[in-house]
């Protein structure tokens, strides 16, 4: 049975894309970490979930506010 080597992508917009993607969800994990060892330094759990909460709806903002703006130039 022959397999076929995964085609890629000649469209250099898709390839932005999945890269942005990508930065967007290793951030979201970076700052979670930081957040969790933020909160481990202070030794306060609200403050860690302020800075986790804050964290969460900038990312929200931005990605919501990205796909606004984005439409808008197709």
């Amino acid at each position: 049975m022959a397999t076929q080597a995964p085609q890629r992508n000649a469209d250099p917009r898709v390839r932005r894309a999945n890269v942005r993607t990508a930065v967007i969800l290793a951030t979201i994990a970076l700052v979670f970490f930081v957040g969790i060892i933020f909160a481990k330094y202070v030794g306060d759990a609200s403050t860690g979930m302020t800075v986790l909460g804050a964290a969460v709806l900038l990312f929200l903002v931005l990605a919501i506010g990205r796909n606004l703006i984005g439409g808008r130039r197709r």
